[in-house]
């Protein structure tokens, strides 16, 4: 055997940890069909290594026999007695047959079959090693693309990235470190083969667990998850301890936690969403900050009709459709999101609306609340500015008018409330000190 042979040896056992004696069956498994195409048919036929040499010789068990028929087989009495002075006829004897050149031709013949060989040792490791791994998050160094292929350097082991794993908004280049999710360690016609993902939801949820010890300890729980990789995941969160928010916690002190994810994610948003028994309560979550009217379900078809404002609408929806996909996942009902008809109302009811609002005002009649739209006061705001003067030379209200006025007060300090009216007084205070 040639050094070359021996180096790949040594390099395979160094860096794969694959053992000496599996490297040099394989090598003499390999050599043999070599040996086969140089020597002839010879009658079990092996081939032997040195170790520390690499030296390859050839072996045939020939049967002693009185005339020889087939140099192949068999070996006359008088050529046996020289390598075994006891030989016997019907006994056996192994001969070495190493033909000229045997190692130099046997090197270059075996070298792929060698490979071959090694892949599959390789492959039996591979399972031993990540069968229990599936789940993990490893790191690797991208080597090679083959088509939308990516396969990464693991150290010992190589590891696929699949395209159907890969995430659409990401390229890779050669030598990066990529950290990956094993989704799996499948077994084809090729042997084991290490599966790499980075799309897959759970990945997001490995890395909350590695960085949320909440997660870790089961006083935060993962309820759901809907992930559009490379743009958006919504992850929805449940505290079994009352005492913990499980959104600040995920979220962790001044965003450093979730920060961390996206960084990893490359920049891909990330809801973390509070869980709700309450599929309605959920629902609202999982839209938030969009505002809902109203959420009708239909338990029989798992469908969710979602009531909207016209202004809501696109905020609700996302780009694309991608909040309400991402919420039917997350909640695993159907969600349909529509907009609230918003009555058109013509000049007559816009009238009749106005006088029955001032009307509801205590200290108003509606006569004079017609008297008040008909002159054009139609909100509480258009009468808090008017002159009481002003408002007396109006038909129909006349001496009322400080009256209407304080109505006026009265309504526009209730509607503020006593935080607001505690504030306005502060103001008026200050606007009367010398």
């Amino acid at each position: 055997m040639n050094a070359d042979l021996l180096t790949i040896l040594e390099y395979w056992e160094r860096e794969k940890g694959i053992s000496r004696d599996i490297l040099l069956n394989a090598v003499e498994e390999a050599l043999i069909s070599a040996a086969k195409k140089a020597v002839g048919p010879a009658r079990d036929l092996r081939v032997q290594i040195d170790p520390k040499s690499g030296d390859i010789r050839a072996y045939a068990t020939l049967l002693i026999v009185e005339h020889v028929e087939s140099k192949h087989d068999h070996i006359s009495l008088q050529e046996a007695k020289r390598r075994k002075p006891d030989a016997q006829i019907g006994e056996e004897v192994e001969v070495e047959v190493t033909p000229e050149n045997f190692g130099r031709i046997a090197s270059q013949n075996a070298k792929q079959a060698l490979l071959q060989h090694l892949r599959k040792a390789e492959k039996q490791l591979i399972y031993s090693e990540f069968k229990d791994r599936t789940g993990d998050i490893v790191s690797g160094i991208v080597r090679r693309f083959e088509r939308s292929d990516v396969y990464l350097d693991l150290g010992k082991f190589e590891a696929l990235l699949p395209n159907r794993e890969r995430v659409p908004t990401e390229e890779y280049q050669l030598g990066e470190r990529v950290r990956c999710f094993v989704k799996a360690v499948d077994t084809s016609s090729y042997g084991p083969e290490i599966i790499l993902s980075r799309a897959d939801p759970d990945f997001v949820i490995k890395l909350f667990r590695l960085e949320v010890s909440e997660i870790n300890d089961g006083t935060i729980e993962i309820k759901a998850i809907a992930r559009e990789p490379g743009y958006r995941t919504k992850l929805a969160v449940y505290s079994t301890d009352s005492k913990v928010d499980p959104v600040g916690a995920c979220v962790g002190l001044r965003g450093q936690r979730v920060k961390n994810i996206v960084r990893e994610l490359n920049n891909e948003k990330v809801d973390i969403i509070p869980w709700d028994p309450d599929i309605s309560e959920f629902v609202a979550n999982a839209l938030n900050p969009a505002q809902l009217r109203a959420i009708n379900i239909d338990e029989e078809r798992r469908r969710l009709n979602v009531v909207v404002d016209e202004d809501q609408l696109s905020l609700a929806i996302g780009k694309r459709g991608q909040n309400a996909r991402l919420t039917s996942k997350l909640c695993g009902w159907h969600v349909d999101i529509q907009a609230r008809e918003e009555k058109v109302l013509g000049f007559e009811e816009k009238v009749a609306e106005a006088i029955h609002a001032f009307a509801a005002i205590e200290g108003i009649s509606e006569d004079q609340a017609g008297a008040l739209v008909n002159s054009g006061f139609h909100t509480l705001e258009d009468l808090s500015s008017v002159e009481i003067e002003d408002l007396a030379e109006i038909p129909g209200i006349g001496d009322a008018a400080s009256d209407i006025m304080q109505a006026v007060h009265s309504e526009t300090q209730r509607r503020l409330g006593p935080a607001e009216n505690d504030s306005q007084e502060s103001v008026d205070a200050q606007e009367q000190e010398p």
